[in-house]
């Protein structure tokens, strides 16, 4: 787990992306940038699966896709990651496939900060999810993963959020859809009904995520002490040298307001 960083901008008016911002993503030129980050024998490595890609037969394709998909995801490069497991579905057509890629296009989109290149992966995400809801239309999943792309910037921002409460109304404990209702809920200043949506998250499944947006929601309204607590929560559920260090900073800063 990572330290938060702010939440992002909201969505343009109306909530959609421009056509024009959305461009393609090059594996070629995201593999490079990604081994770049790596060291000399984790680059070699994936270089050796990628050419093992290339040339396999049309019917291992899929195989050797998955193994690069795994590769990347090991050294937390979620945007190689993702169009390998793009591959994959498409040439191993199903909804477990489709909502895997979606999930990690998603998770390259909520990692990037590239402002020219989260189109394009939220685009993406967008995609496999439409393919797995054409699978099967009754994919709560699949429709949770639709929600969130389109209140990211893919249609109006209400249409993803009925999506969302559809889900939760059906299945209230449904973690991901009330996760992302708790933090839309944050990034649109409704802090009150974060505070309400994380802890009935939190009685469902404690995380740190959880305990982290909890906290932010409290700080924003001033509960200083709310905050503090529901940080410490948050890093003693985590035990991340990183976050501890963040939190530590912010428990500081907030203590001094007290």
């Amino acid at each position: 787990m990572k330290p938060k960083e702010e939440p992002k901008a909201a969505v343009p008016a109306g909530g959609q992306m421009a056509a024009t911002e959305t461009a393609a993503i090059n594996l070629n030129e995201v593999s490079t940038t990604g081994k770049n980050l790596l060291s000399a024998n984790l680059s070699a490595e994936i270089t050796s699966l990628e050419n093992a890609f290339k040339s396999a037969p049309e019917a291992k394709k899929a195989e050797a896709a998955k193994l690069l998909a795994q590769k990347w995801d090991d050294v937390e490069q979620a945007v190689p990651s993702a169009l390998y497991l793009e591959i994959v579905a498409e040439k191993e057509q199903s909804l477990n496939n489709w909502l895997v890629t979606g999930d990690r296009f998603l998770k390259a989109f909520d990692n990037t900060r590239d402002s020219l290149l989260q189109p394009a992966l939220l685009q993406k995400a967008n995609t496999a999810y439409t393919h797995a809801a054409k699978i099967d239309s009754t994919s709560a999943d699949a429709k949770t993963g639709l929600g969130i792309t389109i209140v990211n910037g893919m249609g109006m921002p209400m249409q993803g959020i009925a999506m969302l409460m559809d889900v939760v109304k059906k299945d209230p404990k449904n973690l991901k859809a009330n996760m992302s209702l708790g933090t839309f809920a944050i990034k649109s200043g409704q802090f009150d009904k974060a505070i309400t949506r994380f802890n009935s998250i939190i009685a469902i499944k404690p995380t740190p995520d959880a305990y982290f947006y909890l906290g932010t929601a409290y700080e924003n309204l001033g509960k200083n002490q709310e905050a503090i607590d529901a940080y410490l929560k948050s890093k003693k559920l985590a035990g991340n040298a990183t976050l501890s260090k963040f939190i530590d900073d912010k428990v500081k800063a907030l203590s001094s307001k007290n």
